[in-house]
């Protein structure tokens, strides 16, 4: 049995297509864990709202408590670290991270970004040793096997490789980054254009978009059937 998480990003709290104003982001991630759950009842799927429900902003409190030692933490210490204690024990027991993610002034929504910032964790999902040759830092999650996808919705159109708006997009890229950082290399993204335009370009997209992941979750449920090579991970 696996376990996923199914995180959304969006402002908006609907989904589109069946509420005024709702969420393409939404609306992908949900169809996501709809076909898996027909394919694969069994899996677990644990939900947070981080656009509705953002964590709390990283603190100098907080930069204080995480880079102290657990064993010289003291109680406010971990009061302050609790909300992201919780966040990273689910990226922990996650197998397969769906993520809903809006791309809002070419980047991530400020819900996400406290959310990336809460679980990049020096001791949890991150190893970091001064006196380590060459890089001080390595990832954690390396040798779990952990894979990430994205689910994004886009105003305008031409974000993809090679295509016209490419350089502006700051969501992919930056999640590849930072996943990747902690030992997530595996990202697969689809994502929903001309929202601004609306009409008939923005219907195909949708319909495009949802094909898409159907068949991401036709690959990804089948793969897990099948015995996965990790690497070792990068130790200090």
């Amino acid at each position: 049995m696996a376990t996923l998480l199914h995180l959304d990003a969006s402002a908006r709290s609907g989904l589109s297509g069946s509420q005024p104003h709702g969420s393409h982001s939404r609306r992908l991630s949900a169809h996501f864990v709809t076909q898996w759950q027909r394919a694969r009842p069994d899996d677990r799927v644990v939900y947070r709202d981080v656009g509705q429900q953002p964590p709390r902003p990283v603190s100098g409190d907080w930069i204080h408590a995480a880079f102290t030692k657990p064993e010289a933490r003291d109680s406010w210490m971990h009061e302050v670290l609790a909300e992201s204690d919780s966040l990273v024990d689910e990226l922990l027991e996650a197998d397969l991270i769906i993520a809903g993610v809006p791309m809002y002034n070419f980047g991530v929504p400020a819900g996400f970004k406290a959310y990336i910032d809460n679980i990049v964790r020096v001791g949890r999902t991150f190893g970091f040793d001064r006196s380590r040759p060459g890089l001080p830092y390595w990832p954690m999650l390396s040798a779990m096997g952990k894979r990430l996808v994205v689910l994004g919705a886009r105003g305008d159109y031409g974000y993809e490789p090679g295509e016209r708006m490419e350089h502006t997009n700051h969501v992919e890229p930056h999640l590849r980054t930072v996943f990747a950082y902690l030992g997530i290399e595996e990202l697969h993204s689809i994502a929903v254009e001309y929202d601004e335009f609306a009409g008939e370009r923005l219907q195909q997209s949708l319909i495009q978009a949802e094909q898409r992941v159907e068949a991401l979750v036709d690959r990804l449920a089948a793969s897990l059937d099948v015995p996965r090579v990790v690497s070792d991970p990068v130790s200090g």
